[in-house]
């Protein structure tokens, strides 16, 4: 019972998917205010 138990690797994955997340909405909210931007002009 070491790093491969089902519940370490569970972690790591979802670890994982919140930084990708989190990166997504970065780049969202990033094009979402050029977009803002060129609507304002």
């Amino acid at each position: 019972m070491g790093d491969k138990s089902p519940k370490s690797t569970q972690k790591k994955s979802s670890q994982k998917q919140a930084k990708a997340s989190s990166d997504a909405q970065k780049k969202q909210a990033v094009v979402l205010s050029k977009q803002g931007v060129a609507k304002n002009r």
